[in-house]
């Protein structure tokens, strides 16, 4: 037998919303004055990203190793300078414009020596009309506007009939302009979706400004937090975006049940705490679940993973404080003005106290009766539609981005086309092999040969042994370039095949940006496994807690897996197949970034369990009251529609103005968690959810050593006390 119970009104949460009601002042206060300070001292003291792959026991990280011991000076980075001549380099007037740019590169405090085409034959194509050279780097950290320089002065002399390009990982990211005003628009995006969802400009501002506020204090928090657990460039980003998602939309759940205490003649001050005791609590829960999400990327092994989980966690943390403080100091302040400056509209009747509806039902009611009256339809429809979606996702290849896949108007992409074009696409994406030797007259001439006679190896220069003479190096280019699957697969034969039967191969490692980026896709797919199974299993058992049911917990896992593996679906045959890439802002074809997928689980399994939360949470609280399943999943569906669907709205416009931004990588991230929330909060929340609840009928509360529950129906006027969520 179950008693049903009114909303608490004692206990912590319930303390906290009523001091920050009634000491608003103090506490917004407090809040604007930290988040101040924070933002001075995280954006001005804050540690710098740290985008270094350690490589783990990988050959490319052992050849790492040993070059920097033992070849000192080969730490800093290079630029390439492609050249391309009609009428040939020899050309007068293109040799003029030529020297001129070697002598401008020359002369910069951040190069060292430059090698002339004119003087090294090797740096010249047979037919003479392309030609390279290489631009060492002085420091291996030079600022990038000192790199932008170069870039636009090897820009600005490309003209008559001379093609120039300065290529090169320090040009890709100098070239890179910042996000710019994306993060605006996906603001712009949230205030029309809330001004449509409430049509007050009270109700629309209280949520964005707690998303600001918490975003701002996260991301400066996390800058903080970096020297302690330093992590990349792109976390700032993500961290902004998820940050901001949820803000927004914790803010949007609370701000939704404070008003419906209002409607249901609450005071102000009672209708908040009722809003944190119950709102606000599903908000605490669903963000611990988004933060034990993201701490499974700890389990990748990875430093640089380790980083975002961290960064990113404080970034979610600070919004679940916002929402349960800063939301009730501003709901003090608007008390009954809640809905101040709103459009006209006609005003919407109530339910009466005992759940029978006072008009005609909803369209979510609607729905949920025709899903429920042909659930097993319902459910394998849905379900195939979601698999058909995923299927791309088998062919899901890893990489990471370079020249070759960035905007064709970039000076680093011109550098990538003219060299392919004169010396072939592999001399992008060079192999550099490395060993110990006990001798500096070290004889590697049988490994060279070797490599050199491999299927797929277009060139291998001399090898060199460094000046203590216990290590040797050289390299080879590939005849495909750095994007291409043979690449891949000729790294795999060189170190399982043609290495180990050449004399003392064993002991010669392969390594290189090339050959890195290809370890880290193999030992993120490696451990992908690992990191989703403990995710899975943190948030089960929290969503137990939560809801004290298993089953709808397994449910809540199957339906998060199927959404992530549709948005997979789709962002493979966007970005790698092309479907429409063009159109939304990716140059070419391309694999998937490798860290995506890996940073893409955790966020959406994460956001998932927030709409899961917020509508199992109605749906249990309706069951309670009347022991009805069906009439349960309609009475949550019909209750939560509507602010789950401005939720996902916001999340969308937020996630999808990533593809505003110049990094493809971002783009990705931004294309894949879009269609993840778009999925959930149609296929799963409308048709899913309802068809497979209905189909398990009492199964769904089933708990281990406890009976189903079965309510006990109260008068009209003790069931008008139950609270909603």
């Amino acid at each position: 037998m179950m008693t049903i119970e009114t909303p608490r009104t004692s206990g912590a949460l319930a303390g906290l919303a009523r001091f920050c009601y009634r000491r608003r002042r103090l506490v917004l206060l407090t809040w604007i004055v930290g988040v101040i300070a924070v933002a001075f001292v995280g954006f001005g003291y804050g540690a710098a990203s740290d985008n270094e792959y350690s490589g783990g026991d990988s050959d490319s990280a052992k050849a790492q190793v040993l070059i920097e011991k033992h070849f000192p000076e080969r730490q800093g980075d290079t630029l390439t300078l492609a050249i391309k001549a009609a009428q040939g380099i020899d050309d007068l007037a293109a040799r003029q414009k030529v020297e001129k740019v070697i002598a401008d590169l020359h002369a910069s405090p951040i190069t060292g020596p430059v090698t002339s085409p004119y003087q090294d034959e090797d740096l010249v194509t047979e037919d003479r009309r392309i030609a390279r050279t290489t631009i060492p780097l002085t420091d291996k950290d030079v600022e990038k506007t000192e790199v932008k320089r170069l870039v636009d002065t090897v820009k600005a002399a490309s003209g008559d009939g001379v093609t120039l390009g300065l290529g090169g990982e320090a040009a890709e990211k100098a070239e890179t302009p910042p996000q710019g005003p994306a993060e605006s628009v996906g603001v712009l995006a949230a205030a029309v979706i809330l001004f449509i969802a409430f049509g007050s400009l009270v109700a629309m501002g209280l949520p964005i400004v707690t998303g600001l506020m918490a975003v701002l204090g996260g991301v400066a928090l996390m800058k903080l937090v970096g020297h302690v657990v330093p992590s990349p460039d792109f976390t700032v980003l993500v961290a902004a975006l998820i940050g901001l998602g949820v803000g927004i939309d914790y803010a949007l759940f609370i701000l939704t049940r404070y008003k419906d205490g209002l409607l249901d003649g609450d005071e102000p001050e009672s209708a908040t705490v009722t809003a944190i005791t119950t709102a606000g609590h599903a908000v605490l829960f669903a963000g611990t679940t988004v933060v034990i999400a993201l701490l499974g990327l700890i389990a990748m092994g990875q430093e640089m993973m380790t980083g975002v989980a961290i960064g990113a966690s404080v970034a979610v943390l600070v919004t679940m404080i916002a929402a349960v403080t800063l939301v009730p100091a501003f709901l003090g302040f608007a008390g009954h003005k809640i809905n101040s400056l709103r459009l006209p509209r006609r005003t919407s009747h109530r339910h009466r106290a005992d759940g029978v509806p006072a008009r005609e039902r909803t369209p979510a009611e609607r729905w949920a009766g025709v899903v429920q009256r042909r659930p097993l339809v319902a459910a394998i429809l849905a379900g195939a539609g979601l698999l058909v979606m995923a299927a791309p996702a088998l062919s899901m290849r890893l990489s990471l981005p370079d020249a070759s896949v960035q905007p064709h108007d970039r000076s680093s992409y011109t550098s990538y086309e003219i060299i392919s074009e004169g010396f072939g696409p592999g001399y992008g994406a060079p192999l550099i092999f490395a060993a110990e030797v006990d001798a500096k007259d070290a004889d590697l001439r049988p490994i060279v040969e070797a490599v050199g006679k491999t299927e797929g190896i277009a060139h291998v220069t001399q090898p060199r042994v460094s000046d203590d003479g216990q290590a040797a190096t050289f390299m080879a280019f590939p005849k495909t370039g750095y994007q291409e699957e043979a690449t891949a697969d000729l790294v795999h034969e060189l170190r399982d095949d043609v290495l180990p039967q050449a004399p003392g191969g064993e002991e010669v490692y392969v390594g290189g940006p090339n050959a890195g980026a290809i370890d880290l896709a193999e030992d993120t797919g490696s451990r992908l496994p690992l990191m989703i199974a403990v995710v899975i299993v943190l948030s089960l058992v929290l969503l137990i807690v939560l809801v004290r049911s298993v089953t709808i917990a397994l449910q809540a896992a199957v339906m998060n897996l199927l959404s992530i593996g549709a948005a997979y679906g789709v962002l493979v045959a966007v970005v790698q197949w092309g479907w429409l890439g063009s159109a939304l802002g990716f140059p070419t074809a391309m694999p998937i970034t490798t860290w995506v997928p890996m940073m893409m689980f955790p966020l959406l399994f994460g956001l998932s369990m927030d709409y899961e939360v917020f509508l199992i949470s109605r749906i249990r609280e309706e069951y309670e009251r009347t022991g009805d399943t069906r009439r349960a999943v309609t009475h949550g569906l019909a209750r939560t529609a509507k602010v789950i669907t401005a939720a996902a709205a916001i999340m969308i416009a937020i996630f999808t103005t990533a593809l505003l931004g110049p990094d493809v990588s971002v783009k990705q991230i931004g294309l894949g968690m879009a269609v993840a929330v778009l999925v959930d909060a149609t296929i799963i929340r409308m048709i899913l959810v309802p068809a497979v609840m209905e189909l398990c009928g009492k199964a769904n509360w089933w708990m281990p050593g406890r009976r189903a529950p079965k309510a006990t129906l109260a008068s009209p006027a003790r069931l008008g006390e139950q609270t909603r969520v």
